[in-house]
Parts: structure tokens; C-alpha cells; sequence
């Protein structure tokens, strides 16, 4: 008997893998202003259930790549209370990258929902 408690999990964390990118970019694309990983984190929560699923710690390393790749740009602060913070911001060619990404996750999304549907081309 196959757990599908277990294959729906897995399945999840699959599918999060592959749009927690995208989502990072797209919330600090929408900012007015930079922000830290636990400010990021919390709008994400707001505005898109699940995406982290409750995996707060798995989205640093995912900005550190972001960055390291020209996407984002950071820079650390002081903070009133507790350790300084390194805040985040997309960069002009982040936001280039991020309309191509939304295309792209569009075009799948479009592609998939034919297929779950049963339209033919």
C-alpha cells in the first residue's frame, strides 16, 4: 500500500524547490524598499500560502544564490534590537530575469492546466 500522505509531501516540496526563486523575486520586485529574510518571509506567508511551507531557514541560501548571480543586491544594517540584518533588493537585470521567469512559469502553468483538463491542441 503507497503512502499518499508521503507522495503528496514529496510532491510539494518539488514543486516548492522549483518556484521558490521566482517567488523571492517577484516579492521584492513588488517592494517599495529592501527588505530582510524574515520580512521576505512573512509576505510570502500573506500572500502565498505554502510556498515555503514553514521552511523559513530554506529561503537564505536561495537569496545568497540570487545574489551571487546579479538578480539581487544586499547590504547589512545595524538593528535596535538583536544582530545587524542584511537587507535585500532586486537589481535592474533581476527584474529583467524576473519577466522572463513569469513568462516562462506562465507558459507551463498554461501548458499543465491544458493537459489536467483534457484540451487538445
Amino acid at each position: 500500500m503507497d503512502d499518499s500522505a508521503g507522495q503528496l509531501k514529496k510532491f510539494q516540496k518539488e514543486l516548492s524547490t522549483g518556484t521558490v526563486s521566482l517567488v523571492l523575486l517577484a516579492v521584492l520586485g513588488q517592494s517599495r524598499q529592501a527588505l530582510y529574510g524574515y520580512q521576505i518571509a512573512k509576505r510570502l506567508e500573506e500572500l502565498g500560502e505554502g510556498v515555503l511551507a514553514g521552511k523559513q531557514s530554506a529561503l537564505y541560501p536561495v537569496l545568497r544564490n540570487l545574489e551571487t548571480n546579479g538578480l539581487l543586491a544586499s547590504e547589512v544594517e545595524p538593528s535596535v534590537s538583536g544582530p545587524p540584518r542584511r537587507y535585500y533588493r532586486i537589481t535592474k537585470f533581476g527584474r529583467e530575469v524576473l519577466r522572463e521567469w513569469i513568462a516562462a512559469w506562465e507558459g507551463t502553468r498554461d501548458s499543465v492546466d491544458r493537459v489536467l483538463q483534457g484540451e487538445l491542441r
